[in-house]
């Protein structure tokens, strides 16, 4: 028996092949690929229904031209998901025409699919019957409603009439705008911390009072807002969902804070095994979300404090002013990017000395903070060893930022600094004092023969 099966399987999917072989003959010089199924503008499709074997989904554009999932549930769309499908089906080429005066659709599996496009001012719809698959090359057995032809259709449509309603589902469901949010609570694990943003900047609140790293923050911030769906595990949350996917007390909590909009969100999340849940404050939603979001949670505060002492761009420095011991000097850019003496005396600078040590200062990184110090006076701060202010021009705003030097632990190549911006102290590499000036001529051009003899021994090396 189950030989005859095989036979008469065999025998049905040669006549097939023969049947399209001799369709593909017969239709030979009559590509249509010019010719349209469809001809509407995507823009004025309203309403989309995309009926399959086991399961209907209806979408609906609202008055901002966003996509929603009515049917089989009431969810927001991906809305660059639906506008491809709306886009493929509204401006449909044929590919080939197989029965010019109409035939059989059941012989051609019509209608496995059915596509139907509700279209501004026109009360009837546009609908179309999809088919099996042309088993030479894949493209489609198709027809229109109120045309008689079957036809084929690029196979790359299948793609979208293949997708679920997950697939069609808006998967970053918690969004929010980052930088609306001025405050942020994190608790994870064994790591807690609140910080707040005051004008560009954030501070940290607790543990300690801190700069933090303005990018890193605002990568925690990013993390959340563009967390995306792996599933929908719960569409309106009760309680006991809550307790079977562990968020009733999350592991890891964080709390948003828009003074703007008067509101608060609060993230809960929870790892179990492989898996990542995920709901907010404002959603009724509870979601399988992409496990990489814990990676920005748990970094710590040191991981997270803004270790540069002072933040500018070399090239936006205007004027630099240094104050160590008995040296007192002043350079200013001028033209062509020159710098100039402003004090002690007027005077060309040397440019290659005078940006050299702005790039030293940029580059002054905390090897160790020194948080709460006790007094100045112990890390010769007070009065400070010596002073750095750099003021910076960027369009027509000016700013400047300076850096206090303290002592020097010459055992460990270290120097202490300050922020007068900052309450606590940084513990930098003290390489940066060599290229401050013991005088001013230190940092005059060399003599035209002096500039010679180096051209030679970098030359000689």
């Amino acid at each position: 028996m189950k030989f005859r099966t095989t036979l008469i399987l065999m025998a049905a999917f040669l006549a097939l092949l023969a049947a399209v072989l001799l369709f593909e003959s017969r239709s030979r010089g009559k590509k249509a690929s010019e010719e349209k199924l469809v001809d509407l503008s995507s823009d004025d499709i309203q309403k989309i229904s995309l009926k399959k074997e086991d399961e209907t989904i209806v979408f609906k554009k609202d008055d901002k031209g966003d996509w929603f999932i009515v049917e089989p549930l009431e969810a927001k769309a991906d809305t660059y998901e639906v506008n491809r499908l709306a886009q493929d089906f509204s401006s449909l080429r044929i590919d080939r025409v197989i029965e010019p005066e109409g035939g059989d659709p059941a012989k051609y599996e019509i209608p496995k699919k059915e596509l139907t496009l509700w279209v501004k001012d026109k009360e009837q719809p546009v609908k179309l019957f999809i088919g099996m698959e042309n088993p030479l090359d894949k493209t489609l057995f198709a027809k229109k409603e109120d045309d008689p032809r079957i036809v084929l259709l690029a196979s790359y449509l299948k793609s979208g009439l293949d997708k679920t309603v997950f697939d069609f589902r808006q998967k970053d469901v918690f969004t929010f705008e980052t930088q609306e949010v001025k405050n942020i609570k994190l608790r994870a694990k064994d790591i807690s911390w609140e910080a707040q943003k005051k004008e560009e900047d954030w501070f940290f609140l607790k543990p300690v009072s801190a700069l933090a790293r303005k990018t890193r923050v605002e990568d925690v911030l990013r993390a959340l807002s563009s967390l995306r769906a792996k599933g929908f595990v719960s569409e309106q949350k009760q309680e006991a969902d809550l307790e079977k996917h562990g968020l009733k007390e999350p592991e890891y909590t964080v709390i948003l804070s828009f003074p703007s909009e008067n509101k608060e969100m609060t993230f809960s999340l929870h790892k179990e095994g492989d898996k990542v849940y995920a709901t907010t404050s404002l959603s009724p939603k509870i979601i399988e979300a992409e496990s990489h979001v814990l990676t920005d949670i748990e970094k710590k505060v040191e991981d997270l404090r803004e270790k540069q002492v002072v933040a500018f761009n070399t090239w936006e420095a205007a004027k630099v002013d240094v104050k160590k011991a008995d040296v007192a000097l002043v350079v200013v850019k001028g033209k062509d990017d020159k710098w100039f003496f402003e004090s002690p005396d007027k005077g060309e600078a040397d440019r290659s000395k005078v940006e050299t040590f702005i790039r030293k200062i940029e580059g002054l990184e905390a090897s160790e903070f020194i948080d709460l110090p006790a007094g100045l006076e112990e890390y010769g701060l007070a009065p400070p060893q010596g002073e750095v202010t750099i003021w910076t021009k960027r369009d027509e705003t000016e700013k400047h930022v300076q850096v206090l030097v303290g002592r020097q632990d010459e055992e460990k190549k270290q120097v202490v600094v300050k922020n007068p911006r900052l309450d606590y102290l940084f513990r930098v590499d003290s390489s940066f004092l060599n290229e401050i000036p013991a005088k001013a001529e230190d940092w005059k051009p060399a003599p035209p023969e002096d500039k010679k003899e180096d051209k030679k021994k970098e030359e000689k090396k």
